[in-house]
């Protein structure tokens, strides 16, 4: 009998751990970041929720505009999403890559046709 209670408390402290860590691993919360437009630096903030692969959320940007983010993807620990933003009555799709380490993202921001840029975003606490 002790060593059936034994293995099960192994096998739960296994489960435990392997649901911890899948917690961990998760993009979901709050991520902010710098970055300069014309001269004057923004704080911008993702809101990310991610379910298996999927990646969904909303990014708040200048003048406190919410955009949602569209076709949002995980695999391991790159991460990937578009943002669309409306400019003098045009589209301007954004992709947003990275490579998520922690409490951190680290990648590029691009615009269709145009010159990315790297972006360094932080977990929220």
């Amino acid at each position: 009998m002790v060593h059936r209670l034994t293995r099960w408390t192994a096998v739960a402290v296994l489960a435990l751990f392997a649901v911890s860590t899948a917690f961990a691993a998760d993009a979901t919360g709050k991520w902010t970041w710098t970055t300069n437009f014309n001269g004057n630096e923004v704080k911008q903030m993702i809101e990310l929720k991610q379910d298996g692969e999927k990646l969904t959320g909303s990014l708040t940007g200048r003048n406190n505009q919410k955009i949602e983010i569209k076709d949002g993807t995980v695999k391991g620990s790159d991460i990937s999403f578009g943002v669309v933003r409306e400019r003098n009555g045009q589209e301007i799709k954004s992709t947003y890559k990275g490579k998520r380490d922690g409490d951190t993202i680290k990648g590029t921001i691009g615009p269709e046709g145009g010159q990315s840029r790297e972006w360094t975003a932080t977990r929220a606490k």
